[in-house]
């Protein structure tokens, strides 16, 4: 009987109509043809995950890169270096900080290039000041790019009326670009944090997500509701009759 496993041209014709099967490989082939399979799948592997790694990782397994992954592995290098940077200046704030005069001159003055400040004069015992230093604090948390700061007038500028509190400074590197002075400004206890958004992003100060003013509902909802207290010409002279 002719060996399955010879080279013949019969053979091969066999094998290709499936009657005969498929030649075995010599046991040393096959464990050269496994060995290079588990040499690509680590290969694989190391270039999957580099985009895991931190920027640490890619220095402690630069060595285990090959030629061909080192140009992709800079470039990802790079981009996770440009991302850190801007997510250490994205958080770089988020709560508000208390300073003094004394402090000043380094916390808005020199508070930085690109760097918005919002600097609220307060005093104890004002209503109005303790409700905007309360949604100062969640401002601050949702724009943490934004430097809010707060001080004691008296403390950044001797013998400031307290009649002229609250007041909100905003800068821009250093210099003053908006300011809002006295309660009247604000409209009073019945100011909401969106409204104080609202009011600080009309400086440039922040980017707000809403859609718009929402003291504007209000005053539409209060003419409203006056035009539908107030009789209409045809009522009165149907009373007149």
């Amino acid at each position: 009987m002719q060996d399955p496993n010879a080279d013949t041209e019969w053979n091969d014709i066999l094998r290709k109509k499936g009657i005969l099967p498929s030649k075995e490989k010599p046991k040393e082939q096959e464990e050269a043809v496994e060995e290079q399979e588990q040499q690509r799948l680590q290969q694989k592997s190391v270039v999957k995950t580099y985009e895991d790694m931190t920027l640490e990782e890619l220095e402690e397994n630069e060595d285990e890169f090959n030629e061909e992954d080192e140009q992709a592995i800079k470039m990802y290098r790079q981009q996770r270096i440009a991302e850190w940077k801007a997510t250490q200046i994205k958080n770089k704030f988020g709560e508000i900080l208390e300073i003094s005069g004394q402090d000043y001159v380094q916390e808005v003055t020199k508070a930085g290039k690109g760097i918005w400040v919002i600097l609220h004069l307060y005093k104890q015992g004002i209503p109005l000041c303790t409700l905007i230093n309360q949604h100062l604090s969640g401002l601050a948390r949702k724009f943490p790019d934004v430097k809010f700061i707060k001080a004691i007038s008296t403390t950044c500028i001797p013998n400031y009326p307290d009649r002229n509190l609250p007041t909100i400074f905003m800068y821009f590197e250093g210099d003053i670009k908006t300011q809002f002075v006295g309660p009247l400004v604000f409209g009073g206890m019945n100011l909401t944090r969106d409204e104080l958004e609202w009011k600080i992003s009309e400086s440039g100060a922040i980017k707000t997500d809403l859609e718009e003013n929402p003291r504007k509902q209000i005053q539409d909802q209060l003419i409203s509701s006056v035009r539908s207290s107030v009789p209409t010409r045809r009522d009165s002279d149907s009373e007149d009759d």
